[in-house]
């Protein structure tokens, strides 16, 4: 039950976010800075950004070159160097507001492992060079071959090792933080708890029904424009979408005593990823394994995927190590027909930025800022 003064003062906006991850809060920040007088208000689902936002292994990538390779098979050139151009100029934006000692970044490059079954796509390393070189004005990717026995790796499973020039990690727990905390010094409402479950256009902007965390009534918002940053649980407001989740699995390690290596690594078209973190091995991926499986919002652990990543650990990784798993979690990232974001107008009133295909980290900021200035038109 609201009161008067609720009703009258407390309910309406000029622009309501849905979901306070990546994208969404960028979005939310980007409109605060071209119309600071702008009322905006950030609707959670849950008292933390729920999906892939805040856990994530705080990637900040271009691609792997077997992954762009893949991806060069299914999309049109154009098309590929479109998503890396985002992704580079998401990035760029990122560090621009944020600054990189906020967030712990650091660009210094990748590797990628190179098996048996990825050996073919070294011949096609200088035909991925040529046509990343003017993007990225330089070549991308290199032999690193010297640098295996020192880092340790299996060599009856490494058969190269790839040197990736462009791309940088971040902590991603604080790199949130100073979005959450830059959102809410600009007069950004969030309210977490929140769970949307119907929006209905007026003809004068849009009322946003909203669950109460207690479950035993609504309440009503009312705004303008509303932008739909909620990822892969989109389809819970919008079931008619292109949008499929897929779920994640990361384990991290205790701290490994003499850990040979340092930085960020893919595996077999970007499905697996690990990288040193504080001396711990942060390690993810696996859903080519259960790809029906891992199409789900909810959160439990896939024991069959866990079990993989910590054999992949043992004996290619850390051959001859030994550690103990500190921890184990799961994101949901949201995927579609093809590999580039659902950024769109839905109606007049409803604008999307989701299905972030894993690149929130990269792409976030660049689709926040493209949302906002859809929202102010």
């Amino acid at each position: 039950m609201l009161s008067f003064w609720e009703k009258q003062s407390l309910l309406q906006y000029d622009y309501i976010i849905a979901g306070s991850g990546i994208v969404g809060l960028s979005t939310a920040i980007s409109l605060k800075e071209r119309q600071p007088a702008a009322r905006v208000l950030v609707l959670e689902r849950d008292i933390l950004p729920t999906g892939a936002s805040t856990k994530n292994a705080g990637f900040a990538c271009i691609g792997s070159l077997t992954e762009l390779l893949a991806d060069l098979d299914t999309m049109p050139e154009a098309d590929v160097l479109a998503l890396l151009e985002l992704r580079r100029k998401g990035l760029q934006m990122l560090r621009q507001r944020l600054g990189d000692g906020r967030m712990d970044y650091h660009e210094n490059g990748s590797y990628e492992l190179i098996g048996v079954a990825e050996e073919p796509a070294l011949q096609q390393m200088d035909r991925v060079n040529d046509l990343l070189r003017p993007l990225l004005k330089g070549d991308a990717f290199s032999s690193a071959n010297e640098k295996v026995p020192f880092f340790g790796f299996n060599r009856n499973y490494v058969k190269a090792l790839i040197s990736n020039n462009y791309e940088g990690e971040l902590h991603t727990g604080k790199m949130m933080r100073g979005l959450i905390d830059m959102a809410i010094e600009r007069g950004v409402e969030i309210k977490t708890g929140c769970t949307i479950t119907d929006m209905e256009e007026t003809g004068t902007g849009v009322s946003v029904v909203v669950l109460r965390s207690d479950g035993t009534d609504q309440i009503v918002f009312s705004c303008r424009k509303i932008a739909v940053c909620t990822n892969a649980f989109t389809r819970q407001l919008l079931p008619d979408l292109d949008l499929q989740p897929g779920r994640g699995q990361v384990l991290i390690t205790g701290v490994i005593p003499g850990l040979p290596f340092k930085g960020i690594f893919h595996m077999e078209e970007g499905y697996y990823y690990f990288r040193e973190l504080e001396g711990r091995v942060l390690f993810g991926g696996g859903r080519n394994l259960d790809f029906g499986g891992e199409a789900t919002t909810h959160f439990e652990l896939n024991l069959r995927i866990q079990e993989e990543l910590e054999n992949r650990l043992r004996n290619i990784i850390l051959p001859g190590l030994s550690f103990t798993v500190a921890d184990r979690w799961t994101g949901i990232m949201a995927f579609g027909s093809n590999r580039q974001p659902l950024v769109k107008h839905y109606s007049n009133s409803v604008i999307l930025g989701v299905r972030m295909g894993g690149m929130g980290v990269a792409i976030g900021s660049a689709v926040g800022s493209q949302l906002a200035g859809w929202l102010l038109e």
